[in-house]
């Protein structure tokens, strides 16, 4: 068989169909995309004299499809241009045309005769070696392969992509009982590293692993909630962040989700199980009335939770199960939940609300006990190990934490020994382990208990751990903000570690240190982050006190220091490659922004957002963006320097921020000495590889540049432009402020068009302006805003 897919076809155009075709095209895979014909004409067709014969009636559904991923939010593409991967056509004209692809995907409605007849024209038409793979939620892969040529089994497994393909890392790959293992290591070696996915490898039972295991932990949410009388925004409060789950906790994930999806799994593991499992799995009648009602969540409108609007504004309701109404959310305080709160550590809010003694601790633990034990109970027939659990929770559903990861947290023997007490059944195996004198589930992030011992993780070599590296001594130098490691073969990596990663004093000297250490003994040097961000930008609270205390000399030698430090960067003798994911933002980007280069994963959402707390980048981000669009030019060819000027101040002004990291080139933060990494997990790997290529090259770092600016003509086109926004309703008064005082800093201040300046009167200019805007009693409570509130003020 190939070593990789060259093309792929997706059966079916529905919202899973689409999507995934949409994170295929977005990874450069080429898609046809197929759907049956429709059996009737649309009112527009008719009236354009169209018949079902015609093409474009024939292939409408999966032009609708199409057309909707343009306008789906959070955006299945990571920018509209992939859409030029994609192909469609009709299952009736078009089976023919899987014999060209290298993997056909499955993915009509979960109907297993549909599903069986599908697959029956897949066999007859697909060319040899070729994938088949169905992206069923529950259906048995086995039967599903029934009557199939044995080529076919040989080649068939499933895929279990979570909704949104794009952002849910995990796969559960599914193989059936004939799938040849060099097919297996195939299409997990696609899902790492062409498409970015965890894997995790599942058995073919019911629902399979995430959601077998999911939506058993929720269903018994709901029943704690009946029985002890808590309100659907009370759960939620309790069952997010505080144990380790997302902010949209229990039933703001159902309504995302949508009710009847989440029924229709339930339903799928209720049909094949038997006794208290199966009560279980059968939801109250509340929600079955809720889905007669059509309450089925977001995209009903109303679900769980309801908007409506007041005297006050819109207000979000919740609602009552007992009453079927809709009434204000509530939200409890206990002892624990206060304490919890408190705590950093997940391990610790989990030990402050599990062994408490107040109503929330009940709650807590009421819903997680049955959840640890059910896990235990099934892990052998669901999975290969309880590493493959833990992954598939924390890829697929968002928890900090898997069930044994969870277990181990909250202490085994302890919570054992209660659990004995309240006289649940413990699995035997969890119980050998213990009596073994094996105390966890876990020896270090990658050594796992399983069949009497501790065994290694198997894990993508791609996947480089800084706190592995630092768990093995790996470290040179640390502070509170970073911290500078070896990452071998003569590479030095720097990690930001401060609290949101943002970057205050300490991660700028550890900066400045490193670029020392690295131009005397190193090759080169990765600044990256393993945390949710890279960094979300410069400490804010520090620039609101001093301002608020009149204290300019100290923000002025604070900016001064980070203007030096990415200049720093900028002109390292040894290449300095960063390696940013999520938010990267203000400071993160200056960071970026002056590097050899950006290795940068799919979902890096990046902008230079200052405006938001009323200032511009003060740490080189004007003149760096400024002259990475500079690097678009011709050599050696006069240019019009105003479109260039134009961009990077709407940028700045606007404060965009990319929706991905191919965005993020669109916008001009990314160029053509930048990649994109699709695997998140890969970045620090391929940013360690591509600062040994620059070394092998003979690195050499850029010149000064020469800089030609748009002077007052161009400063006064851009303040136009901000006063037309202002005359629309788009800016306020501060905003046109801040805007005068960036296109006064990029046009290069009172100087003629043309004039060429250097890069320290550029900072100097902008300096000047930070200080400026700093001052402002508008832009001070725009920083406390954000402080307070964790989002802009429009004043």
């Amino acid at each position: 068989m190939k070593d990789s897919i060259q093309k792929a076809v997706v059966l079916g155009a529905g919202v899973m169909g689409a999507g995934i075709a949409a994170h295929l095209a977005n990874a450069g895979i080429p898609v046809l995309l197929l759907d049956k014909k429709p059996d009737f004409l649309t009112e527009e067709e008719k009236q354009q004299g169209k018949t079902l014969e015609d093409k474009t009636v024939r292939n409408r559904l999966a032009q609708t499809a199409l057309n909707d991923l343009k306008k789906q939010k959070p955006a299945p593409l990571t920018v509209e241009e992939n859409l030029y991967y994609i192909d469609i056509g009709c299952f009736e004209d078009d089976m023919f045309r899987i014999q060209e692809a290298d993997w056909i995907i499955e993915v009509v409605v979960e109907n297993i005769d549909i599903k069986k007849k599908i697959l029956a024209e897949v066999d007859t038409y697909r060319k040899e070696g070729a994938v088949v793979s169905s992206n069923t939620s529950g259906i048995s892969i086995n039967k599903m392969a029934e009557g199939r040529s044995e080529a076919f089994q040989s080649h068939f497994l499933g895929t279990h992509f979570f909704n949104p393909p794009r952002y849910l890392k995990l796969l559960e790959i599914i193989p059936h009982k004939k799938t040849e293992k060099r097919v297996l290591a195939f299409m997990t070696n696609i899902a790492e590293n062409v498409l970015g996915k965890g894997v995790v490898e599942a058995k073919d039972t019911p629902n399979f692993i995430g959601n077998r295991i999911g939506t058993y932990g929720l269903l018994i949410t709901v029943q704690e909630m009946m029985k002890e009388g808590w309100s659907v925004g009370e759960i939620d409060s309790v069952t997010g962040p505080l144990i380790g789950r997302p902010k949209s906790a229990t039933f703001r994930t159902l309504d995302v989700v949508g009710l009847d999806t989440f029924l229709h799994v339930a339903g799928n593991v209720r049909d094949k199980v038997e006794g208290k499992e199966k009560a279980i799995f059968d939801p109250p009648a509340f929600m079955k009335e809720m889905e007669e009602k059509g309450w089925i969540g977001s995209k009903a409108g109303q679900g769980f939770y309801k908007k409506v609007k007041g005297e006050q504004g819109s207000e979000i309701l919740e609602l009552n199960p007992d009453t079927m109404e809709y009434q204000p959310a509530k939200k409890p305080k206990t002892p624990s939940i206060e304490e919890a709160k408190r705590a950093n550590q997940l391990s610790d809010k989990l030990k402050a609300l599990i062994y408490a003694e107040d109503e929330a601790g009940k709650l807590v633990w009421n819903m997680l006990k049955p959840m640890l034990l059910y896990s235990a109970e099934k892990c052998a027939s669901i999975a290969n190990d309880i590493a493959a659990v833990d992954d598939a929770m924390k890829w697929g559903f968002g928890w900090e934490a898997g069930p044994f990861e969870t277990w181990d947290a909250i202490g085994v023997e302890r919570s054992v020994e209660r659990m004995k007490a309240e006289g649940e059944i413990i699995p035997a195996w969890v119980l050998s382990m213990l009596d073994e004198g094996i105390p966890s589930f876990y020896q270090g992030p990658y050594s796992f208990y399983h069949q009497g011992q501790y065994i290694e993780k198997k894990r993508n070599q791609k996947e480089i751990s800084f706190q592995t590296i630092k768990d093995s001594g790996g470290v040179i130098k640390k502070n509170a903000g970073a911290s500078l490691m070896d990452l071998g073969d003569g590479v030095a990596g720097l990690e930001f570690h401060s609290p949101n990663n943002s970057i205050g004093l300490d991660v700028m000297q550890m900066v400045d240190h490193a670029l020392e250490e690295v131009e005397a003994n190193y090759k080169g040097l990765v600044i990256a982050s393993q945390g949710k961000n890279f960094c979300v930008g410069a400490n804010l609270m520090m620039i609101l006190m001093e301002a608020q205390d009149d204290n300019f000399t100290e923000i002025d030698l604070v900016v001064r220091k980070f203007q030096r430090t990415t200049k720093n960067i900028r002109y390292s003798r040894r290449p300095v490659v960063t390696a940013p994911h999520q938010m990267t933002l203000g400071g993160g980007a200056e960071i970026c922004l002056p590097s050899a280069s950006m290795q940068a994963a799919s979902e890096t959402y990046m902008g230079l957002v200052e405006s938001g707390v009323g200032l511009i980048p003060g740490g080189g981000g004007n003149k760096e963006l400024y002259l990475r669009q500079m690097e678009k030019l011709p050599k050696n060819a006069a240019a019009d320097l105003m479109p260039i000027a134009n961009k990077v101040f709407e940028k700045i002004a606007l404060a965009s921020v990319s929706t991905s990291a191919d965005e993020a080139r669109e916008f001009g933060y990314m160029s053509e000495r930048d990649d994109v990494i699709i695997n998140t997990d890969h970045r620090i790997y391929k940013a360690k590889q591509h600062v040994l290529h620059l070394y092998e090259k003979g690195y050499a770092p850029p010149k000064a540049p020469v800089i030609p600016v748009v002077g007052e003509t161009g400063c006064a086109a851009m303040k136009l432009g901000a006063k037309t926004l202002q005359m629309g309703g788009r800016a306020s008064e501060h905003d046109v402020k801040i805007a005068e005082k960036l296109a006064f800093v990029l046009a290069g201040g009172r100087v003629p068009k043309g004039t060429v300046v250097n890069e320290d009167y550029l900072l100097d200019l902008e300096r000047e302006a930070f200080l400026s805007l700093a001052g402002e009693p508008k832009t001070q409570q725009r920083m406390q805003y954000m402080l307070q509130k964790g989002k802009a003020l429009r004043n």
